[in-house]
């Protein structure tokens, strides 16, 4: 059995798309946007190139104020920016939503004396909100978030401060579970951990490297850790 399981948190326990929606759309009519699916759409491929700059090392706070001016820019309209990313936030603080059936996936893992610790690169403010919000902060142990670290995943520097705490990690005991191949799964090996890339969607990796596995179901995720 796995003793240690390291939670992504968005679109892996909590419903982020559905959040990021509803916040997106608010920020869009606020500031006159008329094609509200068009504004998301602009500002989802902005905030790609954002997220993988900030996963490549580069300055986190500086991308993130400016993606809001940059999709409002290409929308051909000039803002502030950096408002709109605090109103933004703001609104992802409230952003409660779970994944169907996360809640009982946790309460079973911790019931079965595995440690659970939240491994994200989110927001600090915007997670720890969202996780005690949602009720899921109750089964966690430990929250390790990379605004706090210094690094985001993959860099294996993100896994430091959490193997110096839990010395006997290693990757037959401990498994890094989230949606993202490129951070979570990447991360994690660079970390000499295991991995489980929970792929609900059955999305083609593309990469050339593999997850040590792969669930589709938070059922197929408590097998592989209680096996």
């Amino acid at each position: 059995m796995i003793k240690y399981a390291i939670f992504d948190l968005d679109d892996t326990l909590l419903d982020f798309k559905k959040g990021e929606r509803e916040g997106l759309t608010k920020i869009l009519r606020k500031y006159g946007v008329h094609d509200i699916d068009q504004g998301i759409k602009t500002y989802l491929r902005v905030n790609k190139v954002v997220w993988n700059k900030i996963e490549q090392g580069q300055p986190r706070e500086e991308l993130l104020h400016k993606r809001f001016t940059d999709t409002f820019n290409l929308l051909g309209m000039n803002i502030d920016g950096t408002l709109a990313e605090r109103e933004y936030r703001t609104g992802l603080d409230q952003n409660f939503y779970k994944i169907g059936g996360a809640e009982r996936l946790l309460a079973n893992l911790k019931n079965a004396g595995v440690h659970l610790m939240v491994g994200t690169n989110g927001i600090k403010q915007t997670q720890i909100s969202r996780l005690k919000g949602s009720n899921l902060d109750q089964y966690f142990e430990d929250f390790f978030i990379s605004e706090d670290i210094g690094y985001t995943k993959p860099d294996k520097r993100f896994f430091t401060p959490i193997q110096h705490k839990y010395l006997d990690m290693d990757e037959k005991n401990t498994v890094m579970i989230g949606d993202r191949i490129q951070a979570d799964v990447l991360g994690a090996k660079r970390a000499a951990l295991s991995s489980i890339w929970f792929n609900p969607n059955h999305s083609i990796n593309s990469e050339d490297y593999q997850p040590t596995y792969i669930a589709q179901t938070y059922d197929q995720i408590e097998k592989i850790i209680l096996n």
